[in-house]
Order: C-alpha cells, then sequence, then structure tokens
C-alpha cells in the first residue's frame, strides 16, 4: 500500500481538482460518505473544507474569503436539499453523512416520534418535541422556548445540540435570516427531513457503515471508529473482524486496512 497520507490525500478528494460547486460538494460527501465541515488539528477525518480549498485553515476569521463563505454556504443548502444531512455527528463535532451512510448508522425505527425511544436528557426532549409538533425551527425560537438565559444556560443548550447530532434526532436545515447579525440555523427531525427505511437488517446496516469507514479512511484502529461513529470499542472491533472474515479488509497489526486501499476516491 501506498503511504498512507498520500492515500488519504487522494481518497479525501485533496489532490486533483478542487470542489467548486454544491453539485460536486454533495459528490464529495456521497463518495467519502462522511466528512467534517473543518478540518480539526489532531482528528485525522475528511473534511469539506480540505476537498474545496488549498489552504489549511487556521481562524475561520482569519480565513474568511470566497472559499469560506462557498463551504459555509454548503452546509446549509446540502442538508435542506436533503443531498447530506449535517449535524453534530462525527466525534459531536459539525459534520455531513451521506445518506445511505445516514440510513445505516440511523439507531432507531424511523418514526418521527422515535426519539422517545432515546434516554434523552430534558433539554434535548424539549427540543425534540418542540420540533416534532411545530416543525422546523431556528434555533433562536428554540433558545426562547427554553428560556436560555446566562452561560450556563447556553452551554447546556449547546449540549443539548450536541447530544442530538450524535444520536441523529436532528440536523441542519437551512438558516432564517432575521435581519441583523448572523442567521439562526433551522433545525429539523432526521427521520421527517431524510427517507430512514423503516425494514432494516441492523446486523448488515453495521458492516455496511464499517466498510464505508474503513474504505474512507484506509487504515483505521477500532477506537478510531467507535470515535468517530459513536460506537463502543466492543461493536467496532467486532465489526471490523467480520469485514476481515468477509474479504473486505486484512489485520495490519494492531489496525485494519481496507481491500480498497490506495485505490483513491471518484473524482
Amino acid at each position: 500500500m501506498e503511504d498512507l497520507e498520500a492515500a488519504r490525500a487522494r481518497r479525501w478528494w485533496r489532490t486533483g481538482r478542487r470542489v467548486g460547486s454544491l453539485a460536486r460538494a454533495a459528490a464529495f460527501i456521497d463518495d467519502v460518505g462522511f466528512a467534517l465541515l473543518f478540518p480539526k488539528p489532531g482528528v485525522e477525518l475528511p473534511s469539506l473544507w480540505d476537498a474545496a480549498s488549498d489552504r489549511p485553515i487556521r481562524s475561520l476569521g482569519e480565513e474568511w474569503g470566497p472559499d469560506a463563505e462557498r463551504v459555509w454556504g454548503w452546509k446549509d443548502e446540502l442538508p435542506r436539499r436533503g443531498l447530506a444531512w449535517y449535524g453534530r455527528f462525527l466525534r459531536g463535532r459539525p459534520s455531513f453523512l451521506a445518506p445511505d451512510l445516514l440510513a445505516d448508522l440511523y439507531p432507531r425505527s424511523g418514526r418521527r416520534d422515535d426519539f422517545d425511544e432515546e434516554p434523552l436528557s430534558p433539554e434535548a426532549r424539549r427540543i425534540a418535541r418542540i420540533l416534532l409538533r411545530s416543525g422546523p425551527q431556528p434555533t433562536s425560537a428554540l433558545r426562547e422556548a427554553l428560556d436560555v438565559e446566562g452561560r450556563r444556560g447556553g452551554e447546556r443548550f449547546e449540549a443539548a445540540l450536541t447530544e442530538l447530532g450524535r444520536r441523529l434526532v436532528v440536523t441542519h436545515f437551512g438558516v432564517e435570516d432575521e435581519g441583523a447579525g448572523w442567521p439562526s440555523a433551522v433545525l429539523e427531525l432526521t427521520a421527517r427531513a431524510f427517507r430512514i427505511p423503516r425494514r432494516r437488517d441492523p446486523e448488515r446496516a453495521r458492516l455496511r457503515a464499517a466498510i464505508r469507514f474503513l474504505d474512507t479512511m484506509v487504515l483505521a484502529r477500532p477506537a478510531d471508529l467507535a470515535h468517530a461513529f459513536g460506537w463502543t470499542a466492543r461493536d467496532a472491533r467486532a465489526a471490523l473482524d467480520d469485514l476481515v472474515r468477509k474479504g473486505r479488509a486484512a489485520r495490519a497489526g494492531t489496525a485494519y486496512v481496507s481491500a480498497r486501499a490506495g485505490k483513491g476516491g471518484r473524482r
């Protein structure tokens, strides 16, 4: 296998023609399956920014320009058009999922009220119930409905949004312009915004998600899979071992390597 860094650069669309349109952004996410919005130092995952720009990003405020403005707009349009799920999923960070991978990762029945199956915090459950009753809502309206006040109230609200993202309960769904300042992100229930098949084989879905992860990562440890998708280390290792038995992966010391290693992504 070629050098891991070079293999990932090719697989994560960091080489060749840069992503310059919404359609290409959707194609990128469809190809890799999952991606951060912006890269995070120390977190080895593909990002839409790296596929769209050849400049490293240190501070969004410092780097704001045509590339940042374009990528920032795509994060709102992609989920609104049903082209990609967007929320706080990968390691709890702002990230995208391709619709087919979303269907495999989605952990509940697919009913609009299926969040009742989850042991959510009171704040997270209130947000979900407001969305169920009232439809897509801007975060400004949700903050008002929950009487969010002060630093601690804001921290609890943000923690609830992260919780809802990690459990795939909600997706971003565009923005609402409220005049002065930044527009408010609009949230919607994932089960209403995207088609989630009601009849799914959990075991097959788990293996499809695992091979999608490994194919994109080229090489990964069970902890990488567990941290990214919120699985237990035991479930992640079991899925990767199943891929080895099926000839879709091979062991590489304590890690696993995809059978497709080095083949690169669709461009």
